[in-house]
């Protein structure tokens, strides 16, 4: 299943990257039309709902394991209610679907608040609106990953895990990215070698097109966790600057460690137009 879910993470990248610079971030490259951006998420996006939507196209003996657990919740209260969500939360887990996740782990805080538990849903949620499509469900999960990590940071105000999160959902879904970017440079100031803000501060460097911050922090992210993502953010910086020996080196780099053949045809195509 972990294989699966990296073919998932992999599979994605060019689509992301093809989009990328069509969707400059809020506030720091394109200021007009702001005041829209930042609605109250729909009160209509809940678990019950989210949970219908991602079953669509399950086998239906997968639905009906997730439909019976779901029942027993409802039946259900207290510890023993946390229990069967934890057991919700790993069913969705083994099927890659984060969005069910975040909403689980939140039902789940608020009966037992742990930080753990604030900490999780706001992950899932902040995985679920990465490249979603659907900019309402993607605007109402930040939201959603916005609360749950400050929740989680009131419980543990030093975690630089929660920190990042939340830095990097204000960035996405917030008018004011530059206190989510304060945050992201508060955590890397306190771990320079923090992986997870450095390759976030990356992705919002290519994304307004500061090219070379972006190689600088994707250079860092491979020095301590060299994987295909973070090598094709890298071989993207470089091709927009110009260094097209660079950016083979680094594609090719991100198809040996992929092992998926969608993105490897992919990269043999961008290799192949760079080495004309």
């Amino acid at each position: 299943m972990a294989k699966t879910k990296q073919i998932i993470v992999v599979g994605v990248v060019a689509a992301l990257v093809a989009v990328l610079f069509a969707q400059p971030i809020k506030g720091l490259v394109n200021e007009k039309e702001e005041s829209a951006e930042t609605q109250q998420p729909s009160s209509e996006i809940n678990l019950e709902n989210i949970s219908l939507m991602t079953k669509q196209g399950l086998d239906a003996n997968l639905i009906k394991d997730i439909s019976d657990i779901e029942t027993q919740i409802t039946k259900s209260s207290g510890e023993e209610k946390v229990s069967l969500l934890q057991k919700l939360a790993v069913k969705w887990d083994d099927l890659a679907k984060p969005a069910p996740q975040g909403f689980i782990y939140e039902e789940m805080a608020k009966i037992s608040p742990k930080y753990e538990y604030w900490l999780k849903a706001g992950n899932s949620y902040r995985t679920a609106y990465t490249n979603l499509q659907d900019s309402t469900l993607a605007q109402a999960l930040t939201q959603n990953a916005i609360r749950s990590y400050e929740a989680a940071l009131k419980l543990n105000a030093a975690s630089l895990e929660a920190k990042t999160g939340l830095g990097a959902a204000m960035v996405s879904g917030t008018n004011n990215p530059m206190a989510g970017i304060a945050l992201l440079r508060e955590v890397v100031q306190a771990d320079p070698k923090n992986v997870e803000a450095n390759k976030t501060l990356g992705l919002f460097s290519l994304q307004s097109r500061q090219f070379d911050k972006a190689i600088d922090r994707f250079k860092t992210v491979i020095e301590l966790k060299p994987d295909a993502e973070s090598y094709f953010y890298l071989a993207t910086g470089y091709e927009n600057i110009g260094m097209k020996s660079e950016a083979v080196a680094a594609f090719k780099q991100s198809k040996q460690l992929a092992a998926d053949p969608s993105l490897s045809q992919f990269i043999d195509r961008k290799i192949a137009e760079l080495s004309k």
